[in-house]
């Protein structure tokens, strides 16, 4: 079973502190997608926490004919969401359990990707590769199959979905793009990329 948090009969004091607090003690957040849901600010500063704090978010659509918008059209992605308009309720919610469980199976094909280090042994006369270096070489021959295993991995769900194309190599220059640009340039490009995938 899950031991589920709803903010309108959980939160005691500080309404964005009980927010906070609620997140950062959860593993899944679930998003109630409606036409409020988007217009309240409590709303989006909980759901940009969610997404900042790199828990798993798993949209569901609550309001028939609404498209999600704006910020939250920008934060869902190509996340793949229930929607409680479409079906039976009780199919909805197998939908959605089936979802949560999903989020729960470890991936046994994750390939590690930082090096073994020898650490009962160290010589100070043999010259030792940088573990960036090695880290990159490695990188560079990822298939992209092992690049979304990485993202998921390292909890970075919205961005496997984003860079579902991307193998290693489309990493690193991702990597190399983000040290060299204003996050604002990164946000900006990564939000045309969503609403063009989108929209196709």
């Amino acid at each position: 079973g899950y031991r589920v948090w709803i903010d309108f009969d959980q939160m005691h004091g500080n309404v964005m502190d009980a927010m906070a607090q609620a997140i950062d003690q959860s593993e899944i957040i679930i998003i109630c997608m409606s036409e409020h849901y988007r217009q309240s600010n409590y709303c989006r500063a909980e759901a940009h926490y969610a997404f900042q704090r790199q828990r798993q978010i798993v949209p569901v659509l609550m309001q028939k004919h609404y498209k999600p918008d704006g910020w939250l059209l920008f934060l869902i992605g190509q996340l793949l969401y229930v929607d409680f308009t479409k079906y039976e309720f009780v199919r909805a919610m197998e939908m959605l359990s089936k979802e949560l469980k999903a989020i729960h199976i470890p991936d046994i094909n994750i390939i590690s990707v930082q090096p073994k280090k020898d650490i009962d042994i160290i010589n100070p006369n043999i010259s030792q590769s940088s573990p960036p270096q090695i880290f990159f070489d490695n990188i560079l021959q990822w298939s992209q199959t092992q690049a979304h295993q990485w993202l998921l991995q390292h909890k970075l769900v919205q961005l496997s979905r984003l860079l579902n194309d991307c193998d290693g190599r489309s990493l690193v220059h991702l990597y190399k793009y983000i040290e060299q640009s204003q996050s604002s340039q990164i946000f900006s490009s990564l939000q045309e990329d969503s609403l063009r995938r989108i929209s196709q």
